[in-house]
């Protein structure tokens, strides 16, 4: 569904952004860009790993090192972009942290470092993607919330300020750039599965289970796929 297209993923070395960039790939996408503020090893490596992960010669595979906080940091993603790939069809904003504390007790740095990780960086990166999206009038933006940006929760006031705000962002630019034929949405996935909440014990875990219909975590795959719907020609409209 997605022969010939280009895609940015931010946060994409790991968990959620990892299987998306696999989905991406597994849709046939001509080039990915991956980005990330620290990688295990080196961004080369870290590209030929995927590369060889996914088994698939039609799909490049590139890694940028980019603090997604940073405007100058998300040009520069966007000009390797055109660099290595020809160019940016797809943007995935999905690069983020969580800094967990209850609001007595958290720093003010705490507050300011997620919100510039997990909101700034989706301003950064869209602001600098729309440039040739608008010139070549298409384009796919997918920004990464939390279900928690919607229903809160107790000790993640930045977190959940944060993904709020993203969604009030998605919305606010699927209304300015329809007009430009760019589709703007967000997917926010509930408790899902990764290095981050497999640091959650048992007895933690247990009452978030409880409220889940299908009583189980979701699994990275899930937002993949439903992120790459969301970057082919189904839902256009």
């Amino acid at each position: 569904m997605l022969a010939n297209k280009k895609a940015i993923v931010t946060g994409g070395s790991r968990g959620i952004g990892r299987a998306i960039v696999t989905q991406l790939a597994a849709e046939k996408c001509s080039g990915i860009l991956l980005t990330d503020i620290a990688f295990v090893n080196t961004p080369e490596e870290c590209a030929t790993e995927i590369q060889k992960e996914i088994g698939n010669s039609d799909t490049k595979i590139h890694a940028f090192k980019a603090d997604a906080s940073l405007l100058e940091d998300a040009q520069a993603t966007i000009d390797a972009a055109s660099e290595k790939l020809g160019g940016v069809d797809i943007l995935i904003n999905n690069a983020g942290i969580t800094r967990d504390n209850l609001l007595l007790r958290m720093s003010e740095k705490e507050f300011d470092d997620v919100i510039s990780a997990n909101l700034k960086s989706v301003f950064n990166y869209t602001k600098a993607a729309i440039k040739p999206m608008i010139k070549q009038r298409s384009g796919k933006i997918v920004n990464i919330a939390s279900v928690v940006g919607l229903i809160g929760n107790a000790g993640q006031s930045n977190y959940v300020a944060s993904k709020a705000g993203v969604i009030g962002f998605t919305k606010a630019m699927a209304k300015e750039l329809a007009s430009r034929n760019i589709n703007v949405n967000a997917v926010a996935p509930g408790f899902i599965q990764t290095a981050m909440t497999d640091k959650l014990t048992d007895a933690q875990k247990e009452p978030l289970l409880k409220v889940i219909p299908l009583a189980r975590m979701g699994l990275p795959k899930d937002i993949a796929q439903v992120v790459s719907f969301l970057c082919s020609p189904m839902p256009d409209y």
